[in-house]
């Protein structure tokens, strides 16, 4: 059976979910599915055999670090890992210099960055794809092995609803864009003060997501099937703990919250998790919780979209 390829994703950066049309959203969760199967089942292609990609990270790392590199060795390929430290760019050299340096000598770029304008300026400039492993504005790579987590569980997008309780941060911006392609109603519910990006939500709800901002985090997981929360607290937003905490009062997630959530509801958490803060560990370790699901299907996800953006259709 071929891995299922999309042509107009090869070569492409993924910056955004919003970049992507419907079909190719779902593509990229299709082929994650094929490859985890097969894995499972013993047949492991080398899609991406003589592939590198350079990984560049800013912040720490557990998941997106380990899940892109695992899949890189897996399909065949090798991974190269940089940080600030080795490339200072910015202050050593440029991130134009930084892109054009590396596109001679790798296949595609990852990187985590503080800052998405990081992002955007090496898309410009590489002639490679770039991928968002994590910006301050969009994690499209964790929605991406959430929503195969989902097709799962549910066995279909469509008609779920999902209710997202907790800061309007960068995972709350994808999971907008996320809706947006699967057809699912998405509650977000957080303080006043702090909502996801206005343009994100203006751009997506232009087509077609149906995403509801409401202050009662109670009121959101009512009847929702999926049940998701975050940190409270992002990597740069230190400085802002107290003031945060003092915000979001009330907004913890304990088990006792499950009871509010559909029959076929579940816990979802894209970890790492401030037990106390935005939920308890008892809530993680749930039997309603999948979200060590999750983080399995990260390096699932990665290789979705790995294979989608650089394997030779050839090959697959």
């Amino acid at each position: 059976m071929n891995v299922p390829l999309t042509p107009s994703l090869r070569g492409r950066d993924l910056l955004s979910l919003s970049d992507l049309t419907a079909d190719e959203f779902h593509a990229l969760i299709d082929t994650s599915l094929e490859l985890k199967r097969r894995w499972r089942a013993g047949d492991r292609p080398r899609l991406l055999e003589h592939n590198t990609i350079a990984m560049i990270f800013e912040k720490q790392s557990l998941r997106t670090r380990s899940t892109f590199d695992i899949a890189m060795y897996q399909l065949g390929g090798h991974s190269v890992l940089l940080s600030q430290n080795y490339i200072g760019w910015g202050v050593r050299e440029t991130i134009r210099d930084v892109a054009h340096n590396l596109e001679r000598w790798v296949d595609g770029i990852m990187a985590r960055t503080y800052g998405h304008a990081t992002l955007v300026e090496l898309a410009e400039h590489a002639d490679v794809p770039v991928i968002n492993g994590l910006s301050d504005l969009l994690h499209p790579c964790q929605l991406l092995a959430d929503y195969l987590t989902m097709r799962e569980t549910f066995g279909a997008l469509e008609g779920l609803t999902v209710a997202y309780v907790g800061d309007g941060n960068n995972v709350s911006n994808s999971h907008i864009n996320a809706a947006m392609h699967a057809g699912t109603t998405l509650r977000i519910a957080c303080p006043d003060g702090f909502d996801p990006d206005q343009g994100v939500l203006e751009a997506a709800r232009a087509r077609g997501a149906d995403v509801s901002i409401v202050r009662d985090p109670r009121e959101a997981v009512q009847g929702a099937d999926v049940l998701y929360t975050d940190v409270w607290i992002s990597m740069g937003h230190e400085e802002e703990a107290e003031r945060r905490r003092n915000a979001f009062a009330g907004y913890t997630v304990t088990p006792s919250w499950f009871a509010d959530l559909s029959s076929r509801g579940v816990f979802m958490h894209d970890l790492p998790a401030h037990y106390g803060e935005e939920c308890t560990e008892d809530a993680v370790y749930h039997e309603r919780s999948v979200v060590f699901d999750q983080a399995e299907n990260r390096l699932h996800a990665q290789k979705g979209v790995l294979v989608q953006l650089l394997a030779d259709r050839s090959d697959a």
